[in-house]
């Protein structure tokens, strides 16, 4: 199996940890001593040692600096972002390059947290045998553990016969309201889309002709293009998600149900979760000093000491880059705070 490593993202939703220029897969979360791309490259690992990573150009250095096992051949690099459908074409292409086109391809994202690293590599080593006998796209989907409004769904279908534990995938939801997410739940019926999907180039461009024509145009025009001519064909593509652009058009998908512990940490809600807390609730980073204050997420990055009194539920992140202090529950509109004091720094330089 060839792993790809899908190492993206703006770093708006844990800002001021992350920024558009140091990503939230680039942090070290927790405590750790390894970020969230080192451990997704770590699973990896337990899987294959063919591994490759696409990143945007002006992150590039960054993953490089954190993966220096990987050679430089095993990096794809986006000239800019134009979301998932063109840069897993864009891995699809540079693979088919270096390797059988009948191998299965696992995409994977940099920026999730799981604990399980033993069913992680069950689960993949399940997907690469179905993929090989099934030779269709396969999803990696994940039981709901509450009723998510920010993951979009996939409806289980018939179990396919001979193979317990794969399902045809019946439908996909997009991100529902709270109570038709409990419905959901109470169904058993359908489980979070975690964007892990397993095929071959030869599945994958197949469908890419049946049922994503355009797609197949940009994988076309992605492999027959010279060095010279590669980033501009590349910058003048839209972008799109490969949801979009092909997941969903294709009729005769399967889906896997998860055997490990799946976060997508979108908010500091997410990361405190993710992470320990003293027995007050609380997660305390840093120079800081508490009284009376419970479930809370505090970290201080600088020398100079933060004092929080009397909280509850918030969350206070202070780095050199910028102080943020907010409502826990209100930590997913950190994005869009984010995205305008970036906006604000640009119009001012």
């Amino acid at each position: 199996m060839i792993i790809v490593i899908i190492a993206g993202g703006s770093g708006t939703r844990l800002w001021p940890l992350s920024t558009p220029d140091y990503p939230k897969h680039l942090l070290k979360v927790g405590g750790d001593n390894r970020s969230l791309l080192q451990h997704t490259y770590d699973r990896a690992r337990l899987i294959t040692d063919k591994i490759y990573v696409v990143s945007e150009v002006g992150h590039i250095d960054h993953v490089k600096e954190q993966i220096p096992e990987l050679t430089n051949d095993h990096f794809i690099i986006e000239p800019a972002r134009r979301g998932t459908a063109n840069c897993i074409t864009a891995a699809l292409v540079y693979i088919s390059k270096r390797h059988d086109k009948n191998e299965p391809i696992a995409s994977i994202h940099a920026d999730h947290f799981i604990h399980n690293n033993d069913g992680f590599e069950e689960c993949f080593d399940a997907l690469e045998a179905i993929c090989e006998k099934e030779k269709r796209i396969i999803l990696v989907g994940v039981k709901p553990t509450y009723p998510a409004t920010c993951f979009g769904y996939i409806q289980k279908g018939e179990e396919l016969k001979g193979s317990p534990g794969v399902f045809n995938v019946h439908s996909f939801k997009e991100k529902p309201e709270t109570a038709t997410a409990e419905q959901y739940i109470a169904s058993d019926n359908y489980l979070w889309n975690c964007g892990y999907f397993v095929g071959s180039i030869n599945t994958f461009v197949r469908s890419m002709q049946q049922y994503a024509p355009k797609l197949y145009e940009t994988y076309q025009r992605l492999d027959s293009a010279s060095p010279d001519e590669y980033k501009a064909v590349y910058l003048g593509l839209d972008a799109n998600t490969i949801d979009y652009a092909l997941i969903e058009k294709v009729p005769d998908l399967l889906v896997v149900p998860a055997s490990f512990d799946w976060m997508d940490i979108g908010s500091f809600n997410d990361l405190h979760k993710a992470i320990s807390n003293d027995g007050n609730g609380n997660y305390i980073h840093g120079l800081v000093e508490i009284d009376e204050v419970q479930d809370s997420l505090i970290e201080n990055h600088e020398n100079k000491p933060v004092a929080v009194i009397g909280m509850n539920n918030v969350v206070v992140i202070n780095t050199a880059r910028g102080l943020l202090v907010a409502p826990k529950d209100m930590s997913q509109e950190v994005g869009e705070i984010s995205k305008r004091l970036e906006s604000n720094k640009h119009n001012q330089g």
